[in-house]
């Protein structure tokens, strides 16, 4: 996907890009492929693949949740930063969090949000685990999302005690994320949690099928979740 076709494609979604975030997406993928090389941030390095599977993927959730109605924002393991510093270039008003485990992302996420000029963002090096039962974290925001982290089931429990009761869980999924929502329906409940919807949709290009989970955060997350690093992965709710 050119970046003339990732722009029109988005107009055809109600987004339109202006001149400063045209640049920052450039930008964006060429610090992406300049970092690659010295830390392992992405498979996918052809520009046409990342602004097809990286951008116009991440930017898909906003398809479904109208980010323009929320103010927090965390992204779990974020990576190189996927969904939520493209979200950010199209919604600047965001604040988001960051949380990833490895260092070396970070410094990347660092050094991105402050080349592309993205105020309000702030980058953790961290484990989910960790930081879910810390007050400065936990109930905190409006909305949190993640993206080719774990199984649903696993992924809740990273993710939704973050969350405030009233806000929401966007879960970006490939295909057959409908069997990871049935398996994971006891771990959302338990969590506070309460499925909205699942939507499906194919890539412009490539044709791949993608899902967006939402999620309503209904209750408060019981206290004794997230169990301890590792846990989870180990022995997931089910």
């Amino acid at each position: 996907m050119e970046p003339k076709l990732f722009e029109e494609m988005l107009g055809e979604r109600g987004v339109t890009l202006s001149e400063q975030q045209r640049t920052q997406y450039e930008e964006y993928y060429s610090l992406l492929v300049e970092w690659n090389e010295k830390i392992n941030l992405t498979a996918i390095t052809e520009k046409n693949e990342v602004y097809e599977k990286h951008f116009y993927d991440s930017i898909s959730a906003s398809f479904f949740f109208d980010f323009t109605k929320v103010e927090t924002l965390i992204d779990i393991g974020a990576g190189a930063g996927f969904p939520s510093l493209p979200i950010k270039i199209i919604y600047p008003h965001l604040k988001v969090t960051i949380l990833d485990s490895l260092n070396k992302r970070i410094s990347f996420l660092e050094h991105l949000s402050k080349q592309l000029k993205l105020e309000h963002v702030s980058c953790i090096h961290g484990r989910a685990e960790e930081f879910g039962v810390d007050p400065k974290y936990r109930d905190r925001f409006d909305v949190v999302t993640a993206r080719a982290v774990a199984r649903l089931n696993v992924l809740a429990e990273y993710c939704m005690p973050f969350a405030k009761v009233g806000g929401n869980f966007v879960v970006l999924k490939g295909a057959e994320a409908s069997n990871e929502l049935d398996e994971a329906k006891k771990a959302i409940k338990t969590l506070g949690g309460k499925t909205e919807k699942l939507e499906t949709f194919f890539l412009p290009i490539e044709q791949a099928e993608r899902s967006i989970i939402l999620i309503n955060k209904l209750a408060a997350t019981p206290k004794g979740y997230p169990r301890k690093a590792g846990t989870p992965s180990k022995k997931p709710i089910i």
